[in-house]
């Protein structure tokens, strides 16, 4: 009973502090990454589920990461990151980027599940990523994909985008699947606007009609 108090009083908290959303009838979340946006059709699609796949070390997820909360940032709403793995490196942001923030730091695979569940629930967030990036094979293959299956009912339910960022393909539920392709080094860092210069291909969507039916890459 006491842990389900300590729930209830979370809730209550991430409420207050992060007010819900107002109802949007837009259906993707515009992220302002113009190699991102064109190519899933205009932005995140919200009510779903997109993996992005890196298999590549030193691909970009991170700075993809904090693109995504400077648009967050920008536009005025606030971004939900669940660190699998407790490595993300807020050095380097402002505080003002880091008011947008929500961070939740995870040691294991499972617990980053969990958080999820509770975000989704609660509907606070336009966008909630969970990074998995560097949690093992093996653990991550223990989480069954009625997991998966569960937060995608959620995220049905709020006009919400789930971005969960993986290793290896793994979330059968998701409805757009996508592959980071970059390969990157300090010469690539050190460029301006270096983070234009990720490659992102989509391997599945369920969002045919805006996306195309064939695979598309923004280089």
């Amino acid at each position: 009973m006491a842990a389900i108090g300590k729930i209830i009083d979370l809730r209550k908290l991430l409420a207050e502090r992060f007010p819900h959303p107002s109802a949007a009838a837009a259906t993707r979340l515009m992220t302002g990454l113009s190699f991102l946006d064109q190519c899933i059709g205009g932005g995140l699609p919200r009510g779903a589920i997109t993996e992005l796949i890196s298999p590549r070390t030193s691909a970009g997820s991170a700075s993809l990461i904090y693109a995504l909360l400077h648009a967050a940032y920008c536009d005025k709403y606030f971004l939900a990151l669940i660190d699998g793995r407790d490595s993300f490196d807020p050095c380097g942001l402002n505080n003002a980027s880091l008011r947008h923030l929500l961070w939740v730091r995870c040691l294991k695979g499972s617990e980053g599940i969990k958080a999820a569940d509770l975000l989704l629930r609660d509907a606070n967030f336009p966008l909630v990523i969970i990074d998995l990036m560097l949690n093992s094979p093996e653990e991550l293959r223990k989480i069954p994909q009625t997991n998966w299956y569960r937060l995608q009912r959620l995220v049905e339910l709020a006009p919400t985008v789930c971005l969960v960022l993986t290793r290896y393909e793994m979330v059968d539920s998701a409805q757009l699947k996508l592959v980071l392709e970059s390969s990157w080094n300090l010469e690539t860092l050190e460029k301006q606007n270096a983070i234009s210069q990720l490659r992102i291909t989509v391997k599945r969507s369920h969002f045919r009609a805006e996306v195309g039916s064939r695979r598309r890459r923004i280089s």
